[in-house]
């Protein structure tokens, strides 16, 4: 067994197992994929700490409690259209790609999506879609999906985003108030969300994700 498959293990039974993620598909996934890499090149020995890794411009990837957590609560299905914004190198979207039918991993530094693409035909994910583009504006040409992931954190989501949503689909997001945040899920009925609470976490607020600033004279 290689170093990285010993952490990856290890990830799994300390941090993630521990966590209450207990749906055997997410860690399944969590102990095949190779999360070393789908980090930059120069943080691969810290694929496995417990914390979450900066990427560029204020963005991170999830530590392995969080997205463990968000996946199980998402209960994605094999027969399932996901789209997964902010997807960074794509780790997110390798997880999800061994869980559902297709993803569409929506990034906008160019150079983190072309990197993505290199990290998933490596991990063999023949089933994921990199598309460029503003995070804010979601990829609507490919929707509506049954499940979208918002891999950072938001104060707000743009009604563009909500709106590529199927109606009875899922909605997982970090909404953050300062440094404390919540993973929440929310469902589309009658076309509104419905939100609920799945578990704390916390991430940076992503540029296109904040609430407008008011201004007082």
């Amino acid at each position: 067994m290689s170093d990285f498959n010993a952490r990856r293990v290890m990830m799994v039974d300390t941090q993630v197992r521990p966590s209450d993620v207990t749906k055997f598909p997410v860690i399944d996934a969590m102990l095949s994929v190779p999360r070393e890499n789908f980090v930059p090149r120069d943080r691969r020995e810290a694929a496995y700490v417990d914390g979450n890794i900066p990427l560029a411009n204020s963005r991170v990837l999830f530590e392995p409690r969080t997205m463990g957590k968000m996946l199980d609560a998402l209960n994605l299905q094999n027969d399932e259209l996901v789209l997964d914004i902010g997807s960074g190198l794509g780790y997110s979207a390798a997880l999800m790609a061994q869980i559902a039918e297709v993803v569409v991993a929506l990034e906008s530094d160019d150079a983190l999506s072309e990197e993505t693409q290199a990290a998933l035909s490596d991990a063999g994910a023949d089933n994921v879609i990199v598309q460029a583009g503003d995070l804010a504006a979601g990829v609507a040409e490919h929707g509506p999906y049954d499940v979208i992931a918002i891999e950072g954190g938001v104060e707000t989501i743009p009604t563009e985003i909500l709106a590529q949503l199927k109606e009875g689909g899922r909605i997982a997001a970090l909404f953050m108030s300062g440094a404390l945040g919540e993973m929440r899920v929310g469902h589309k009925i009658d076309g509104r969300i419905n939100w609920r609470l799945a578990f704390n976490a916390s991430a940076p607020v992503m540029p296109g994700f904040e609430k407008a600033r008011e201004f007082a004279l």
